[in-house]
């Protein structure tokens, strides 16, 4: 046998079927004895899982954020462009904003409200009924057609090119394999595949990156770095024939090649919306530091759930070095014919890494961690749009129901989740580019989610109209300009007559400064409607205010270690812009 084949050898096949059968037997036995445990069905559990350790926590977000799109999206990007895309990894430091700004927040609504709340249910009790209605739609919305579709489609680009297998064939067997894990396993099933997964994947990630530096460098780590680099610099030429180069975050110059897409410090601040939105009101991930055990004190679930979130900032340092560099390493071994790596689509830059430079066994190693991330990924995604439809649709019109039938309602929601997104694949490879499709809704629905939840938490003068009129204005602002999209390729077609000519200024704004002046508008809209609208009730202010004792117990959450450990991991982000600045 060949050790050393840039293919799959039998044995990789062997200790793909092999670790697939032990880890399904693990979730199996994992999920059994948590329902011998809770003694019958409980849609909390289910939705929200208990109370996990800190560390689960942290391996949870991060596990429900990797997904294929990295696997595809971050690594092609890194053969295509270098490490301008960073900035939407290099966010550990947000993940810190959850834990110690946003969570104590929801935690007191937690004990207010005698539930783990929803997205939906702040802004329910925070603005109106409707606001939190509103917010749903939009989350299930947008799950649908940036979540569960693009983890698909970019799941089946990714097994295509790892195991050879026919794109819908990857695709559709990735969907039905999550929907059927999720409804089985729910949210302790997705928590117990994240810890499984977790160490595989960051383990197999690294190898592939020292490995690709390895065979870039000649067998010298540190003179394969030196040649990423150099190649990096030699990228992105401008007309001027000035190559300025790939290996930067920040692009000054006009002239630069990719100035347009990565303008200056607008990139830092646009992805920095995204971020907020995402890690720190985005239901997908803020429901993984929600569970608790019942009658837990609020200080021990505070404490666990911050641990869990500095975990996951450090963890959300590791992607940039897991995914794109190795991209950016495939395209300099691409660039060298006598290397024998061939690279023909940029987004199949990790699978074919993966078979280029591990030795066999290994292959089929990490190729399970790979698979059990994708899983984690869509099935975080499903579990999130049933909690949302039976906490926040199906409990309040249909109260009294059994456990058993909010879990059977979280099932089916699950369900149609799954066809819902099979169904958007087809239009979605219609609309050009995915990664650009993906940032560019991102984009949009960011800023009227960040003003809402901001301004919702940290001011008590915005009024409950405001927030709601906030939420929807912010929307369809969004959405008007991604249908502006559909129409002009994002700004780049030359569009004529009086209505494109007149709101040129819209649709032709950068992407990532329209997204900025977008949030400023809807949070100066939201202060001027509160001006003329009834000011919120005692209670909608009471849900936001920190009492004496609330505040005693929110400071006996936290110690030295909690401070020290999170200047830590803004340290690390520091570094890597100045290293890469």
């Amino acid at each position: 046998m060949n050790w050393y084949s840039k293919e799959f050898v039998w044995l990789d096949w062997v200790i793909i079927i092999v670790g697939i059968l032990a880890i399904a037997w693990a979730l199996w036995h994992s999920i059994q004895k948590s329902k011998r445990a809770q003694h019958g069905a409980d849609s909390q559990d289910f939705l929200f899982g208990k109370g996990e350790p800190w560390y689960i926590i942290g391996a949870a977000i991060f596990a429900a954020n990797i997904g294929s799109e990295h696997l595809v999206g971050l690594a092609g990007t890194g053969a295509r462009a270098g490490v301008g895309m960073a900035h939407w990894e290099m966010q550990g430091w947000m993940i810190l904003i959850l834990g110690w700004l946003f969570v104590p927040f929801y935690q007191l609504m937690n004990n207010k409200l005698g539930k783990i709340i929803t997205m939906p249910d702040f802004l329910k009790n925070r603005y109106t009924p409707a606001t939190g209605s509103w917010l749903s739609i939009i989350t299930l919305v947008a799950y649908v057609l940036t979540k569960v579709s693009v983890t698909a489609f970019t799941g089946g680009i990714f097994l295509e090119s790892l195991l050879g297998l026919p794109f819908w064939y990857g695709a559709i067997g990735l969907i039905v394999l999550t929907g059927i894990f999720t409804v089985i396993g729910g949210m302790k099933g997705v928590m117990t595949l994240s810890a499984i997964q977790t160490p595989i994947l960051i383990i197999g990630s690294f190898l592939v990156l020292f490995l690709g530096l390895a065979a870039l460098g000649g067998g010298d780590i540190g003179h394969g770095w030196t040649a990423m680099i150099d190649y990096s610099k030699s990228l992105s030429v401008g007309a001027d024939g000035v190559a300025y180069g790939t290996n930067h975050m920040f692009h000054f110059e006009t002239g630069d090649p990719m100035y347009d897409e990565y303008p200056g410090f607008w990139v830092f601040i646009g992805a920095s919306i995204i971020g907020l939105w995402y890690w720190a009101t985005d239901q997908h991930i803020v429901q993984r530091v929600l569970g608790q055990q019942k009658g837990e004190p609020s200080d021990a679930v505070m404490k666990r759930a911050r641990r869990g979130t500095i975990a996951a900032g450090y963890f959300k340092l590791l992607p940039v070095f897991m995914f794109l560099i190795p991209g950016m390493i495939a395209a300099a071994l691409a660039a060298r014919p006598e290397s024998g790596f061939t690279l023909d689509n940029p987004d199949m830059a990790f699978g074919s890494m993966v078979k280029f430079v591990l030795p066999a066994g290994v292959k089929g190693i990490v190729t399970i961690g790979f698979i059990s991330a994708l899983v984690t990924s869509l099935a975080a995604f499903f579990n999130s749009c049933a909690t949302l439809f039976t906490e926040d649709f199906y409990k309040p019109m249909f109260k009294g129901r059994t456990e058993e039938r909010y879990v059977l309602v979280g099932r089916i929601a699950t369900v149609v989740v799954v066809l819902l997104g099979i169904a958007w694949i087809p239009v979605m490879m219609s609309l050009g580019s995915l990664y650009s499709y993906l940032q560019g809704i991102q984009s949009l629905l960011a800023p009227a989610m960040v003003a809402v939840f901001v301004l919702g938490i940290f001011s008590k003068k915005i009024t409950p109209k405001a927030g709601e009129s906030g939420l929807i204005v912010g929307f369809l602002i969004g959405m008007a300009r991604l249908v502006a999209n559909i129409f002009t390729d994002t700004g780049a077609n030359v569009m004529t007559g009086w209505f494109w000519e007149s709101t040129t200024w819209f649709w032709q704004t950068n992407w990532l400064i329209f997204e900025i002046w977008l949030l400023v508008f809807i949070m100066g809209f939201m202060i001027v409607v509160s001006f003329f609208t009834k000011k919120p009730t005692a209670k909608q202010v009471e849900f936001i205010t920190f009492t004496s004792d609330y505040k005693a117990i929110i400071r006996k959450s936290w110690s030295w270690v909690d401070i020290l450990a999170s200047l830590g991991v803004i340290a690390c982000c520091v570094a890597f812009y100045c290293y890469f600045w």
